[in-house]
């Protein structure tokens, strides 16, 4: 019999954790179960830092609401912590069992955890040390691996999209080319689908180096046909063929996270474009402008529906899964499968070799009808 469950989100903020917050409270009170929620993600679990929540107080009118009433931190890895040591050092020490010991003294049967593929490498992590762990995949990159789609990925693309209808009147008022950089990381899943749906003419992403001269071409060939303007999307972790992702900072936040931020390929390409098109080319960096506000209606169910089916396999006793959604139905896959190669206690998820993160493939659908329609890859 559960009796009380907690709940985390981690990583960057995304529209529709509060949607899922409230299914779960929602389902777990009808239940007769307790819900808590860690404030600020794996900090709050490693500090016992918590509230109880509840669907007639704290935890009401949350569908529409973006961001998490409970908090979010991206930067701690509780396997492999930045502490000082006496001398005033930093070493690095693994505090996950001060995390069970939280949760043990708290009561808690099953922790659910709100996040991205980083989120569930430590979710494995914990479910190794006996925690019941049930994950709920979020992210806007649309990366997590074993569900076609994570909450908070559409709100992301319906922003990009009426951005890209934003810069179209613009670009074609003044026969410029307007480049538009979008989020993503290492996958070009908001490129793709807020290229195909804002009628983009050139679309750079990570899966796909890509050649700067066929990208002029592609544009001049434009011109040619008295187009006198062109579109271009480019996600944030693009790469030219022979290149490398250009690292707007890399941070000092401990080992076992992604310590790198990524940004200034937009500006990078609208320069580039512009020196061989004789074109006058401007960049737009949408930032987090994607990852903020109100979820869209699809997000809003897709979270509920997440958040029921989370609730539901705690009550059937299936732990230590991801909750996953294919081929429009519900499911669940093992965070064994989830985690993939990166099997290391601890070690870092979604930059690193051993990364299972879901990537754009050379046979995807949508990629091969986005090349069929005429998008221009660089490749």
């Amino acid at each position: 019999m559960l009796k009380r469950i907690a709940i985390l989100t981690n990583g960057g903020d995304a529209p529709g954790l509060n949607a899922v917050i409230r299914a779960i409270v929602k389902v777990a009170e009808r239940n007769g179960i307790e819900s808590y929620g860690f404030i600020e993600g794996y900090k709050g679990l490693l500090e016992n830092n918590y509230v109880r929540l509840e669907s007639n107080g704290n935890a009401a009118g949350l569908l529409h609401r973006g961001g998490t009433i409970i908090g979010a931190s991206n930067n701690t890895n509780v396997f492999n912590l930045p502490v000082k040591d006496e001398n005033g050092q930093t070493v690095y020490k693994d505090m996950s069992s001060k995390c069970v010991e939280n949760l043990n003294n708290l009561g808690i049967d099953c922790l659910f955890t709100l996040g991205g593929d980083g989120t569930q490498k430590s979710a494995r992590d914990l479910s190794i040390k006996g925690v019941n762990v049930i994950g709920i995949p979020k992210t806007i990159d649309n990366d997590v691996a074993h569900t076609d789609v994570t909450f908070g990925f559409n709100t992301a693309v319906e922003v990009a999209t009426d951005a890209l209808d934003r810069l179209h009147t613009t670009a074609a008022s003044h026969h410029r080319v307007m480049v538009l950089e979008v989020m993503g990381r290492y996958a070009g899943w908001i490129a793709l689908e807020s290229a195909m749906a804002g009628g983009a003419d050139v679309c750079l992403i990570p899966e796909i180096p890509y050649d700067i001269e066929k990208v002029a071409e592609k544009i001049k060939e434009r011109q040619r046909d008295g187009k006198g303007f062109s579109i271009v999307v480019v996600s944030e972790g693009a790469k030219p063929k022979d290149g490398d992702i250009i690292i707007k900072r890399t941070l000092n936040e401990g080992k076992g996270v992604d310590n790198i931020r990524l940004g200034g390929i937009g500006d990078k390409i609208a320069k580039e474009i512009e020196e061989k098109t004789g074109i006058a080319t401007r960049n737009t960096t949408l930032g987090y402008v994607q990852r903020g506000g109100s979820p869209i209606p699809y997000d809003r169910i897709l979270s509920t529906k997440f958040g029921s089916k989370a609730m539901k396999l705690a009550l059937e006793g299936k732990f230590n899964v991801l909750v996953t959604y294919n081929n429009g139905h519900l499911s669940y896959a093992t965070l064994e499968d989830v985690v993939g190669r990166n099997k290391e206690i601890g070690a870092a998820s979604g930059s690193t070799a051993e990364t299972n993160i879901r990537r754009i493939e050379k046979d995807n659908e949508e990629l091969i009808v986005a090349k069929d329609i005429g998008i221009c890859f660089g490749d």
